[in-house]
């Protein structure tokens, strides 16, 4: 008798069959075409492995890419896309089914896991098509060449970012490729690499980002604080007017880059952002690290640099360059181990190894391209929830429920924050009343006790509304003043620090069960 098929098994073999017509050729598992070891704040948080250990399906079509995501037995099943060819809008079309969720005119890897995406043969363009991961996971983009993105004008994709992450996206290694476009804003363009809203644990390695107004961010706003752990080495920017990249809260680790013509600013930390900058060539540029345009200061460690005809504009309101003199402002611990090139040699090591068909080199640390290095076993992890993982190099303290002795220093004090919702206010969480409170705009968000002049503190309190008690999810208390975060963890109530003298203590909530109110945010010596 002829067994009935079930609808998730009829709708993978019908879109199967609609990946050989749009031009995918799927074979047997096998390992991943991609070599070379994932490096930077990619291994962490269980590391990236994209679709190793999967199917191996070939596509010559963005609707090719499209199916081969929609064939899947479900929206984690591994999978490596080899890209051959040209990938436009003329073959760029929506492909329906339970594992996928695309669009026309972007390669969209939406609400997916365990995906690599792999240039290979004569090399994959994407011309005008953009790649956008939203609600994504263990995401690996390797040997491609995105161009020519546009936001405004015709055609339009991505918001006009050529890579662009949004919305809890954890684990993307971005390899080996060129980002490129043909001008700025006013010609429609917009970021080459962007990330927002909830964006952790990202690698963008050996790839060239060039003739561009906009290089990438990193927070779309400066209450937009949730993206952290970025790694950027072995790039080259090249003609980039600025946001190189621009940092908004979080932490970054940009070592052994080329920086070459920055024509208006470089790396731009901002709001909090901690910046750590290790042997990188800065070369034929202007104010290539500072916080700008803002007077919310970022921070950053730098060590090793060159900076060769470099100039520096004057300090000023919004204007914070580091040079002429680069110092460090603050110290970043890494938790994974790393081997940089001297910075001298990294512009000839970078304009060997760096972008989309050379042959995925990689630098030994010693100034020396050499062939990758074996593509790692780790398995799969298993896709992460919307809550990071702490800085590893962060005390991670879990509140008590003993409260501190003496006076609560937040009385009396000041207050301010990132954002606020509708109806909420700041001073509510230093008023004493637990009937009144302050929750961010979103689920995620920050609030301040800030002092006249500098005062010793050892703990905080934070205590939510009555009927909201478990929401606040995870949070890091920082000092304002230096971006040292003094501890982190989960969940209100006790939490306690080395004594620090301060002037501004700042409790950022970044992630959470539903909007937090917090209705005090008290402080101890």
């Amino acid at each position: 008798m002829r067994r009935p098929v079930v609808p998730r098994l009829h709708a993978a073999l019908a879109t199967m069959a609609l990946a050989v017509a749009t031009g995918a050729v799927l074979t047997m598992p096998q390992a991943s075409a991609a070599t070379g070891g994932v490096t930077g704040y990619a291994t962490q948080n269980g590391g990236t492995t994209g679709g190793a250990g999967g199917t191996t399906v070939r596509a010559t079509t963005g609707t090719a890419i499209h199916a081969a995501l929609c064939g899947r037995a479900d929206s984690g099943t591994p999978i490596t896309i080899e890209v051959e060819g040209t990938i436009d809008h003329a073959n760029t079309a929506k492909v329906s089914g339970d594992s996928c969720n695309t669009a026309a005119g972007v390669i969209e890897l939406k609400q997916v896991s365990n995906v690599t995406l792999v240039g290979v043969g004569g090399g994959a363009v994407f011309d005008q098509v953009g790649i956008h991961l939203r609600e994504a996971s263990n995401i690996v983009i390797r040997n491609v060449t995105v161009r020519n993105v546009k936001k405004s004008g015709s055609p339009t994709s991505n918001g006009g970012d050529a890579i662009g992450m949004e919305s809890t996206v954890r684990n993307v290694w971005v390899d080996h490729t060129t980002l490129e476009a043909s001008g700025g804003e006013s010609e429609g363009f917009d970021g080459l690499f962007d990330m927002k809203d909830d964006t952790r644990y990202v690698t963008l390695s050996y790839s060239i980002l060039r003739n561009s107004g906009r290089g990438g961010l990193v927070g779309s706003s400066e209450t937009d604080l949730s993206n952290s752990f970025i790694t950027y080495h072995h790039n080259l920017y090249e003609n980039i007017d600025s946001r190189a990249p621009l940092l908004r809260g979080g932490i970054a680790h940009m070592y052994n880059n080329h920086y070459l013509s920055l024509n208006e600013s470089g790396i731009n930390a901002r709001a909090g952002a901690r910046a750590r900058v290790d042997a990188n060539y800065f070369e034929d540029s202007k104010d290539v690290l500072g916080t700008f345009y803002t007077d919310a200061a970022g921070y950053w460690q730098v060590s090793g640099n060159i900076y060769d005809n470099v100039t520096w504009s004057a300090r000023g309101t919004g204007n914070n360059p580091a040079g002429p003199d680069p110092q460090s402002t603050t110290t970043v611990a890494l938790p994974y181990a790393f081997t940089a090139d001297a910075a001298s040699c990294v512009p000839a090591v970078v304009s060997r190894t760096a972008g989309a068909g050379k042959g995925l080199l990689e630098s030994d640390g010693a100034c020396t391209p050499q062939s990758p290095s074996p593509t790692p076993t780790t398995p799969t992890p298993t896709p992460t929830t919307p809550t990071p993982t702490p800085t590893p190099s962060t005390p991670t303290t879990p509140p008590t429920t003993a409260p501190p002795g003496g006076t609560n220093l937040s009385l009396g004090a000041g207050s301010d924050g990132s954002g606020k919702a509708d109806g909420t206010s700041y001073g509510n969480v230093r008023d004493g009343s637990l009937s009144t409170y302050w929750s961010p705009p979103g689920t995620t968000g920050s609030v301040s006790i800030k002092w006249g002049s500098p005062t010793a503190v050892s703990s905080a309190v934070v205590k939510e509304t009555s009927g909201t008690t478990g929401r606040i999810g995870s949070w890091r208390v920082v000092d304002a003043g230096t971006g040292s975060v003094l501890a982190s963890g989960s969940g209100a109530g006790v939490i306690t620090f080395a004594r620090t003298t301060l002037s501004k203590l700042t409790f950022e909530i970044t992630g959470s069960n539903g909007t937090p109110q917090v209705a005090e945010f008290e402080t101890y010596a």
